[in-house]
C-alpha cells in the first residue's frame, strides 16, 4: 500500500439535483438521465462557496456525473487558491437510478469545455449489463466496492496536500461511514475505516 501523502481531504457532496427533488416529493424515480442542479442546488452551492474559499485546496477532483460537475463550478470557479479541476470516473455514484447514468464524454466536453474529459472513456458509467426492467443497468455491488478501495488508494497516492473532493452520497457513505446532506462538506482520515450498517 502506497503512503498517503494528503493531509486533508474533504468530501463535498453535490447540491440537490431534480432527482432528489422529484424523488423526495413522490418515492419515484422520475427518469432524470444524469440529472442536473435544481434551483435550489444552486443555490445550494453558492452557499457552500464562501466557507470552502478559506481553505487553500490544491486540487479539486470531481464525478463526472453533471450535478457534481454544476457543484464544482459553483463552488470553485472563483476559488482565490486556483485549485487544478480534475474529473475522475472512480468516484462516481453507485449506479442504481436514472440519475446515476451518465452521458458520453464528448457531450460533457461540449457542455463544459473548462473541464478536461479527454483521459474518460466515451461510454465512463456502469454500461455493461443488459438493461433491467427498471430502464437501466444496475451496478454490481462487488464492482462498487471495487471501485470505492480504488479511489480510497487513489486518493493515497496523489501528491497534493489539499483535496477537496465533489461527489454523491451512496459513495461517500460507503466512502467515510457517514450520509451527508446536499453540500455539506466533511473532513476525512483515509486511515479510519468505515463503519458501515448492516441492511437485511
Amino acid at each position: 500500500m502506497q503512503r498517503m501523502t494528503t493531509s486533508r481531504i474533504v468530501c463535498i457532496r453535490h447540491g440537490e439535483s431534480t432527482f432528489n427533488a422529484h424523488h423526495r416529493a413522490t418515492g419515484r424515480d422520475p427518469g432524470h438521465i444524469d440529472a442536473r442542479l435544481s434551483d435550489l442546488g444552486h443555490r445550494q452551492a453558492a452557499a457552500a462557496r464562501e466557507a470552502l474559499q478559506r481553505i487553500p485546496f490544491e486540487l479539486v477532483v470531481t464525478s463526472p456525473l453533471t450535478r457534481a460537475i454544476q457543484t464544482t463550478i459553483g463552488i470553485f470557479s472563483e476559488h482565490p487558491a486556483k485549485p487544478q479541476m480534475l474529473v475522475e470516473v472512480l468516484h462516481r455514484e453507485c449506479q442504481e437510478s436514472s440519475c446515476d447514468v451518465g452521458r458520453a464524454a464528448s457531450v460533457l466536453a461540449k457542455e463544459f469545455p473548462d473541464f478536461d474529459v479527454r483521459h474518460l472513456p466515451e461510454i465512463w458509467w456502469h454500461d455493461a449489463d443488459a438493461v433491467q426492467a427498471r430502464g437501466w443497468p444496475v451496478e454490481p455491488p462487488h464492482l462498487f466496492d471495487e471501485r470505492v478501495a480504488g479511489f480510497r488508494d487513489w486518493l493515497r497516492a496523489r501528491p497534493e496536500t489539499t483535496i477537496a473532493v465533489v461527489g454523491h452520497s451512496t459513495f461517500f457513505y460507503h466512502l467515510t461511514g457517514r450520509w451527508l446532506a446536499n453540500c455539506e462538506a466533511m473532513e476525512i482520515d483515509l486511515d479510519v475505516e468505515p463503519q458501515l450498517r448492516a441492511y437485511g
